[in-house]
């Protein structure tokens, strides 16, 4: 029963953040803002699960994963004025989302696992700071409209129209932590992406492949990576120092799981993005807005650590 008041806690403030901002707004209004919200906290969930898989099974936070996502959309984008099929555009952005985060964890985070987390944080910075002047070296600052057939196509609920897109993407963050936890408790490579993350060393005595495992990691968080800037893209903007940093709410979604438990990482970010969308309807919360995921991931850390003993507190 306790495993379930973390839930409990980010639906309480969900619920609070919609009575609070929303009261006296007409519902047609606070209903497009709160199903912005979800969708958009389905994106921050997303890219807090790809950081987390990797995490959990090398030990690195990838700060690379937004700007990945941002080289991955451009690519679509580019694509598109080519009249390339759309479908085609999906496949290619999630291809070179994988490409891009095997390159760096095939060929640089192998030389930097037995450094400091700190270190290796940093340097996936370092990494993203590189596709991010590769990417504005290729494409000139401009406004671009980056769009997907599902677009066009929506829904009725509660009187709302409701693009498939958004449904998409609620519906992707949902799947997506249903079909990793799956991967990680029932298949033998979860189970060995997990005791990697326990312990490298003692992984490689008992015969694991360190370097296919950490690969298939790598692999599996540049998916996640390409898809969340492909629906970055089309739901928020195409502009990729936007969509770079778009892994600093991520982030704050992975802390809400503890950088461990997918289901609140998902709960997390949803509670972030309806949180953050509906303080646009606040004329004066509005300009703090954009600190909402500090917040949120703030006040978790906070709980967290509520009972924990500091290392140098006396006995």
């Amino acid at each position: 029963m306790t495993r379930l008041i973390p839930y409990a806690g980010f639906a309480a403030l969900a619920v609070l953040s919609y009575l609070l901002l929303a009261a006296g707004k007409p519902p047609a209004v606070t209903g497009l803002f709160l199903v912005s919200g979800l969708a958009v906290g389905s994106l921050y969930a997303l890219g807090g699960i790809g950081l987390v898989v990797l995490y959990r099974a090398t030990g690195v936070l990838n700060l690379a994963s937004g700007a990945i996502g941002a080289a991955a959309v451009m690519c679509a984008w580019q694509l598109q004025q080519w009249a390339v099929p759309g479908w085609l555009t999906w496949i290619a952005a999630i291809l070179i989302g994988v490409a891009l985060s095997l390159l760096y964890g095939r060929l640089l985070a192998p030389r930097l696992a037995w450094r400091d987390p700190v270190v290796k944080a940093v340097a996936t910075l370092g990494f993203a700071l590189v596709i991010l002047g590769l990417t504005a070296f290729a494409w000139e600052d401009d406004v671009r409209k980056f769009s997907l057939p599902t677009d066009a196509m929506g829904l009725k609920l509660l009187g709302m129209r409701v693009t498939v897109t958004r449904l998409i993407v609620v519906g992707a963050a949902v799947a997506m932590v249903a079909a990793i936890w799956l991967y990680l408790e029932r298949t033998r490579t979860g189970l060995q992406m997990r005791a990697l993350a326990d312990d490298r060393g003692v992984s490689a005595m008992i015969g694991v492949r360190i370097l296919r495992v950490e690969g298939i990691a790598w692999g599996l968080a540049g998916a996640i990576a390409g898809f969340t800037g492909l629906m970055f893209g089309d739901l928020i903007r195409l502009d990729p120092v936007i969509i770079t940093f778009m892994v600093i709410p991520s982030a704050a979604a992975a802390i809400c799981g503890r950088l461990d438990n997918l289901g609140l990482v998902l709960a997390g970010g949803l509670a972030i993005g309806v949180a953050e969308s509906l303080l646009t309807l606040s004329p004066v919360l509005k300009s703090v807005r954009p600190t909402a995921p500090f917040v949120i991931a703030a006040l978790v850390l906070m709980l967290m650590q509520r009972n924990a003993r500091l290392l140098f507190a006396k006995d």
